[in-house]
This record gives C-alpha cells, structure tokens and sequence, in this order.
C-alpha cells in the first residue's frame, strides 16, 4: 500500500483540524463584525464573496503545482517535485501581486457594477472591506501556494500549525480593533490582511528546510520553466477557471439577494458561514484525496486510487451526516449568537436546515469525488461540467425561481442544489465508468 492506514491518518486529521478552525474563525469574525449592525455583515459578505473569487483562482493553481509535484513524488523524482514548488510559489506571487492591482484600481468600478443598488451604510463597509483585504491577496495566494505543497509530501500538520496561528492573529485583531479600538470593518479588514502575511512569511521559511522532501531552493530561482509550467498550468487553469467562474456566478446571483433587502442579505451571509461548518468534512477530505491520488496516479496503481476514493468518501458522508444532523436540531442556538433581527433569524434557520438535508445526500460525489478525476489529469471534463452546471442549472434556475416565481432568498439555495444534483449524477458517471484513468500521461 502506497499509504498506511497511521500516514493516511496523520493526513486527514490535521486537516480536519485546520477546516474546523477557519470556519470557527470565520463564524466569530461574522459574529463579532455583527456588533457593528446588519449593514457591517452585509458589506463583509459581499466583499467576501469577491475576494473568494480570486483566492479560489490562486488556490486551483497552487493545487495544480502540488498535483504535479504528488505526480513526481510518486515517481520517486524529487528533484522535479522540487523545480514544480518553485515554479508554483513564483507563478502565483506574480500572478497575484497583477491581480491585486488591477482589484484596487478598479474597486468602485467592481463595487457598483457587480453590487448594483444596495443600501449607502452597506456599500461604506464593502469599500472599506474590499479596499484594505486588497492588500493580503499576494500573501494568501503563496500562503495557499505553500501549504497545498506540504499537503503535497503528506504532512497537513504543518499546514494545521500555521493556519491556528493565523486565525489567532485574525481573532485577536478583531477583538482588539472592533470591540478595542471601534473601527469595525476597517478592523475586521487589517486583522485579516495581517494575519495572511504572517502565514506567507512562516510557509515560505518552512518550505526553505532542503530536508523536506518537497522544498525550495536555494538560492531561489527567480525564472519561469516553460514545460514545468505549462504541466501545472494544464492542471492549474481548468480547475482555477473552474472555482473562478464558480465564484463570479454566485456574485452575479447576489444581485438577486440585494435587491431582496438587508436581511436577506444578513440571513444569506450567515448562513453561507455556518454552512461551511456543514461540508467541513468533504473540503477537508477533498484536499487529502487530491494528494493521496496523485501519488497513486504517478505511480500508476489506479487499483489503489479506487481503493484510496472509496475509503475516503465513504467517511466524508458519515462526517456530514453527522454534522447535518446537529445542525438541522441546533440551528436556533447557532443563529442566535449573531443578533440578526427577527425576520433575518428566520429565513437564516430555513435556509440552515434545507442545506443540511442536501449535504448529507449528494454534496461529496459533487464536490470531492471530482479531485479522485482532477488528480489524474482529467481537468477538462470536470471544468466542462461544472461551467455547464453553473451556469445553466444554478443561475437561470435562480433567476426563474426568484423572480418568476417570487421565491426570494430560499429560491437562490434550492437552484444552488440542483447545481449540485447535476454534478453528482454526471461525475458518479464518468467515476464509475472509468475514463479519468486515460487522462494521465509521465
């Protein structure tokens, strides 16, 4: 077996570990962003769901990098796994220092054109939001860049060890400058920007150790490699035009929660957070299969893919059962923590308790299933389904059942559902029958 059952163990539970902390912190900073109004969690929210476009691109691409270089690991080639690290780390910093550019040159452009209409209190805090959370994305994207890496050599406890350290940083910044100083979102934005800084700098440090068997060089090359990087950008680009395009679709659907008010707004965001909580399992467990099957794949033992999918998406369903089922009894306790206004607190359970229901039945083949095919190169396929299924199932269904059929805020989900169902029947499919095992070629 390329993986025991104690390195398979050492991969997985530090990574739930590190999920369950940015969710956790993610759902305090909600909280304590609350303490400034409706209108502060609004503005964070829709920002939010910006800046997630972009770190999603930046993500697929170090995911590409760490791909290739799990491919080269399980060739026993670690001189290239190392020159594919290099190339990662350097591809996004520059790509990610461009894009942080043009984002804040254009960031009133960004704002009014993708937000349109929303309340004048909710447009000052996404400004603020935007313009200061601008400044972490070079950082976040190495930061992403460096830990896919060390997911890459099988050690996610590094990754677990810098992501709890960051996310201290980020709390205790939002205690001290929201409830401390009284900046609010402003300090919501600087805690966040530095603790991403902070994450970048200790991953580069780490991944300078020439004892890891994935490492930087040194000194660093400051060059591109045009084959090396074309191999990670063949992986990189699907799947980050993939989550890009996945992300810009749920921005355009929030032009239909905007208009629907502040609370929905309000009840939207926070039950967007706490559903993280919800998929925990299959992200944290997604990633684990990413580098689990790489490995198998430069290997190529596909027998050992199947076995290594199976095990892992068999337990990435219990998870979620498991965590549906509290939230689907827990969800009053939960909303009530963030002071949404009665109207808010209710269409938030509504929303909690129907994606615990969904989530149970067919999120994992929907969203973990499909890195068993992109860890075998089969990025294009799953890119294709995923483009198609957003845009066809997940935004026109949304139009239609918002406003043709008056359905409002609980519409939007139940099209994002059937996205979902979508993609769980058609990447089933193209598992079951095998053709992902094609797609790699040493």
């Amino acid at each position: 077996m390329l993986f025991t059952k104690e390195q398979l163990r050492k991969l997985v539970i530090p990574l739930l570990i590190e999920q369950l902390l940015a969710v956790a912190v993610g759902m305090i900073d909600v909280v304590m962003i609350s303490a400034a109004g409706e209108a502060s969690v609004s503005g964070v929210s829709l920002v939010d769901n910006v800046n997630v476009l972009l770190i999603g691109l930046f993500s697929a691409l170090a995911t590409g990098g760490a791909v290739v270089a799990g491919q080269y690991l399980g060739q026993k080639d670690r001189e290239d796994a190392c020159k594919a690290a290099n190339q990662v780390i350097l591809f996004v910093a520059v790509s990610s220092l461009a894009v942080m550019l043009l984002l804040l040159a254009f960031h009133r452009f960004i704002l009014t054109r993708v937000f349109g209409r929303i309340d004048a209190d909710v447009m000052a805090a996404a400004k603020t939001y935007l313009i200061i959370t601008g400044f972490s994305i070079p950082p976040l994207a190495v930061y992403n860049g460096g830990a896919a890496l060390f997911r890459a050599m099988g050690n996610s406890k590094v990754t677990m060890w810098i992501s709890l350290l960051m996310n201290c940083i980020n709390a205790a910044g939002n205690a001290i400058l929201i409830y401390g100083v009284k900046i609010g979102v402003a300090g919501a934005a600087i805690a966040t920007t530095f603790s991403r800084v902070v994450a970048a700098v200790v991953v580069i440090v780490l991944l300078l150790n020439q004892n890891n068997a994935i490492h930087l060089t040194r000194p660093f090359e400051f060059r591109f490699h045009r084959k090396m990087i074309h191999k990670i950008l063949y992986i990189g680009i699907p799947n980050g035009l993939e989550n890009s395009i996945f992300q810009l679709g749920k921005i355009l659907i929030l032009s239909l929660v905007s208009v629907c008010g502040t609370y929905a707004i309000a009840a939207n965001a926070v039950a967007g957070t706490i559903t993280t909580l919800n998929i925990l399992p299959g992200t944290a467990l997604g990633l684990a299969m990413l580098s689990v099957i790489s490995v198998c794949v430069g290997a190529g033992d596909y027998e050992q893919a199947k076995f290594y999918t199976k095990k892992l998406m068999v337990q990435i369903h219990i998870y979620i059962g498991v965590i549906s089922l509290l939230l689907i009894f827990c969800t009053p306790l939960i909303v009530k923590a963030y002071h949404l206004s009665p109207q808010a607190a209710e269409l938030a359970e509504k929303l909690l308790r129907y994606h615990a229901v969904c989530a149970m039945l067919f999120w994992p083949e929907s969203f973990s299933l499909p890195n068993t095919l992109r860890a075998a190169n089969d990025v294009h396929f799953t890119m294709g389904i995923s483009v198609f299924s957003m845009w066809v199932f997940r935004i026109i269904f949304s139009y239609l059942l918002v406003n043709l059929f008056g359905m409002g805020v609980f519409g939007v989900w139940i099209a994002m559902t059937i996205d979902w169902l979508f993609r769980a029947i058609v990447f089933s499919i193209r598992y079951i029958r095998g053709k992902w095992k094609l797609k790699y070629v040493k």
